[in-house]
């Protein structure tokens, strides 16, 4: 079945919603409770499908899940860890990839782990060949099967030196949680520093391991002999946050986000100010306003962090179609992450998307055939139409179209939206907005 939600819009979004903990923080907290002998706490856990999906491959692997006594808290307990059959685990993690997380963890709890075929949004490439070379790297050996990847250790996780190309988050979540039982001491240089690795840092620290991080994107991480269980409460979802702030700014509406840290989102902030949004910051949370009058065309490159987040680019893009003048965009994160710009175009946006680089940030797209630049002229006037999702941000957005958008659409593929943002068919309804979701047969 596949889940179509069918939007009337046009009417500000108004009102008030929550997040809960982040998507990209989470599920890697889970991952990292294979590493301890006791049981570990995790709090503010979103109820997204990505979710289910790694508690299911914990399962599969062992490890007991239950609910705590607070809501949104799980309880991991990975005494018995073991190895899971390879059909089980592809059956399982076909939508995900954070399978690939499971490799460090496991080679230490069990000496050997197999990798599936790899699913996740259809945004870049982002191969895994960082991941294995690394694993390479603290001494794995890498076999490559019809069915996947299998590795293994004849003996114990040795530290290394690395240097990423690129500060791939997933990468360094890889190294982290390798090296932190590996022997001898791992240094990693031009790593990733977002607030969702951060926060993984806190909980294996937690956990007893030894990490510090240097202002030059150096990571140094002790190995230890053994790690125990955390207790941990998840820092707020700052892409879904950013999110609800486009789709307020896009509709001309008023939304409140409780649990959102500004911190975390002082980029996209400036940002949304230099637009013309409004937003207003409390001990709970963000105020986002469409504060009435023109928006402003800007010049935006994304980035990592402490950059503009290449997550907050697509939800704002459709905000920019309500600007006035021409808005240039360079996506230099994910080489295909522009494509959900076609169904936009469909509904009456301005948009011309180019191969060359329309910025000064350093980009490694731009002597290859990628469409990563944009450029977006308003305001314009948005139709409803039908759309079918292609990604989990770029989903959403459009999705923020067909609200700000006069007439009816229909958005097929929703499921792929329950990936990342929790309830998100009741929050629309708690704003005001006219959105029924129901199921379609899958198409064979």
């Amino acid at each position: 079945m596949s889940s179509t939600l069918t939007v009337t819009g046009g009417a500000p979004l108004k009102g008030s919603v929550a997040v809960r903990g982040a998507k990209n923080f989470v599920t890697k907290a889970m991952v990292a409770s294979l590493l301890g002998e006791t049981t570990s706490r995790l709090r503010n856990v979103p109820d997204i499908s990505d979710v289910a999906v790694v508690r299911g491959l914990l399962e599969l692997h062992g490890v007991r899940v239950s609910e705590g006594a607070e809501d949104g808290e799980l309880v991991l307990d990975p005494a018995d860890v073991e190895v899971a059959a390879v059909a089980d685990i592809d059956a399982h993690a076909g939508s995900s990839r954070i399978p690939v997380l499971f490799c460090g963890p496991l080679v230490h709890r069990l000496g050997e782990a197999f990798i599936p075929d790899l699913g996740g949004c259809r945004i870049g490439d982002r191969p895994i060949n960082y991941h294995l070379d690394v694993l390479r790297q603290f001494g794995a050996v890498v076999d490559k099967r019809p069915s996947g990847i299998a590795l293994s250790a004849p003996r114990r996780l040795r530290g290394t030196r690395i240097s990423l190309p690129y500060p791939s988050v997933g990468t360094t979540e890889q190294v982290l949680l390798t090296a932190v039982r590996a022997e001898g001491v791992t240094e990693l240089r031009n790593a990733a520093v977002e607030p969702e690795v951060l926060d993984l840092i806190a909980v294996l620290q937690k956990m007893g391991s030894i990490i510090s991080v240097d202002t030059d994107r150096v990571i140094r991480i002790e190995g230890v002999d053994s790690l125990t269980g955390y207790e941990h409460r998840a820092l707020p979802d700052r892409i879904e946050a950013a999110s609800w702030g486009a789709a307020a700014l896009a509709t001309g509406g008023d939304v409140y986000v409780e649990g959102a840290r500004q911190p975390d989102m002082m980029t996209f902030l400036n940002t949304f100010r230099k637009i013309g949004g409004a937003f207003d910051v409390d001990d709970s949370g963000i105020r986002f306003m469409h504060p009435g009058g023109p928006l402003r065309s800007i010049a935006l490159e994304t980035d990592v962090h402490p950059g503009f987040m290449t997550d907050w680019q697509q939800p704002l893009v459709v905000a920019l179609t309500q600007a006035q003048g021409l808005s240039i965009l360079h996506e230099t994160v994910y080489e295909n992450r522009l494509g959900f710009t076609d169904a936009l175009v469909r509904m009456g946006a301005t948009i011309q998307v180019y191969r060359e680089c329309l910025g000064s940030t350093p980009c490694r797209f731009g002597a290859q055939d990628f469409r990563h630049s944009a450029v977006v002229s308003g305001p314009t006037r948005l139709q409803g139409a039908d759309i079918t999702v292609p990604d989990l941000r770029g989903g959403f957005s459009q999705l923020i179209a067909a609200l700000a958008a006069d007439g009816t659409s229909r958005v097929h593929g929703i499921d792929l939206i329950d990936r990342g943002y929790e309830h998100f068919a009741e929050k629309l309804a708690a704003l005001g907005a006219q959105a029924v979701r129901d199921e379609e047969p899958a198409r064979v």
